[in-house]
């Protein structure tokens, strides 16, 4: 079995996740190519989008959504995601039987059944989107004794619900609105799951890659057996630890010695979260610099493919943290992308850079951090893990 160096394992995930080259295709297509975006904050997929597409204007992405051509839910690990409203239709339901075991373990309903509060706020939501506290305050009106943060997350867990326009827009902080999936989008969602697509679809963007790595990007478990009945159209390879890393078989290895660009990513993006093993673009003993603690996941720069640095902006002043001091040329380049950054984040400003210096060399151990709690910060919503 051949084994696969970490290094062509980075310029292979780098390619895949259209990170080594601008993307040519439209937009739509690149988020139907990487699944879903992370949307916990609702500039991520802005960012994520303008570092595959570096010509990319805000208007892009926020069309799409009020065209209903992209959609904002809960999906992955229970977090809050964009993907086309295409791909939602088999997404969500593949992804529901984890939702609802996260569901189940909710112990503050107070003894009132489940199927009785979908039932009621199905009935709430057909009046049309409303808010989160409105959606919230009408369920306690029916079903007074229960903690309502659980009423509230066992409706967002259980039924498929989306959050139309202005949520999940360039720069909005205000309420999120709710509304039944196949209202808004005009389409009855599968009647059934559909894990080979997801694996398959996974593979193509991630790969290749573990079961565990398919299992905790996705939050769905017992993937072996889906594994076993594609195994005619998977080949397997071997990483430097030992583990089968699972691969398309006509999907193209990069060259590990392929040059690549610097790329700024945002918070929560799927090219840092998407496997359990994150060496491949995370160098051993870094991770904790990244996730550093209860749901957050920094902001970061890649350079030379890996994780190299944090960044923040505050303005338009961008402040960039590097782990360990970068080559000169590195500075500057990371510096150039800086700037092209900030002309997308806040046009027509003077762009300013400042290099936070180093940060502190503690190191945790490599240790697989414990569920983070979801963020939503457009209204905090638990419900999954990162």
């Amino acid at each position: 079995m051949r084994v696969l160096s970490n290094r062509e394992l980075n310029r292979t995930y780098l390619t895949r996740q259209l990170l080594t080259h601008p993307a040519s295709h439209p937009i739509a297509d690149t988020i139907e190519h990487l699944v879903a975006l992370q949307a916990q904050e609702s500039d991520s997929p802005y960012l994520s989008l303008r570092a595959r597409h570096p010509d990319l204007h805000l208007d892009d992405l926020t069309a799409l959504l009020h065209d209903r051509t992209v959609v904002r839910s809960s999906l992955l690990r229970g977090t809050q995601h964009l993907c086309t409203a295409r791909d939602f239709r088999w997404l969500r339901p593949t992804l529901q039987p984890g939702l609802d075991r996260f569901a189940a373990r909710g112990g503050r309903l107070d003894g009132l059944d489940q199927a009785t509060l979908l039932e009621a706020a199905q009935e709430i939501l057909g009046d049309g989107p409303m808010s989160r506290p409105e959606l919230t305050r009408r369920l306690v009106e029916r079903f007074p004794g229960p903690d309502p943060e659980w009423l509230k997350l066992v409706v967002h867990l259980r039924l498929s619900l989306l959050h139309p326009p202005p949520a999940g827009t360039w720069r909005h902080r205000g309420r999120v609105g709710c509304v039944l999936a196949e209202d808004w989008i005009g389409q009855p969602l599968a009647a059934e799951p559909a894990p080979e697509t997801l694996v398959m679809r996974y593979l193509a963007a991630f790969g290749p890659a573990s079961i565990k790595d398919m299992q905790v990007w996705s939050g769905v478990t017992r993937l072996r057996g889906v594994i076993a009945t594609l195994r005619d159209r998977l080949r397997v390879f071997r990483s430097e630890t030992g583990i089968d890393l699972y691969d398309l078989t006509d999907a193209p290895l990069a060259d590990p010695d392929l040059p690549v660009p610097v790329v700024f990513i945002p918070e929560f993006d799927n090219a840092i979260l998407g496997h359990a093993d994150r060496d491949r673009i995370i160098h051993p003993g870094d991770r904790p610099l990244v996730t550093p603690g209860w749901s957050i996941v920094r902001p970061t720069v890649l350079v030379d493919g890996f994780v190299a640095a944090s960044w923040w902006v505050s303005g338009s002043s961008l402040s960039i943290a590097p782990f360990r001091p970068l080559a000169e040329r590195d500075r500057l380049e990371v510096e150039r992308e800086g700037e092209r950054l900030l002309e997308f984040m806040v046009p027509g400003e003077k762009p300013e850079i400042h290099w936070a210096g180093e940060q502190p060399g503690v190191r945790w151990g490599n240790k697989p951090e414990r569920a983070l709690r979801a963020a939503d910060t457009e209204g905090p919503l638990p419900g999954g893990t990162e």
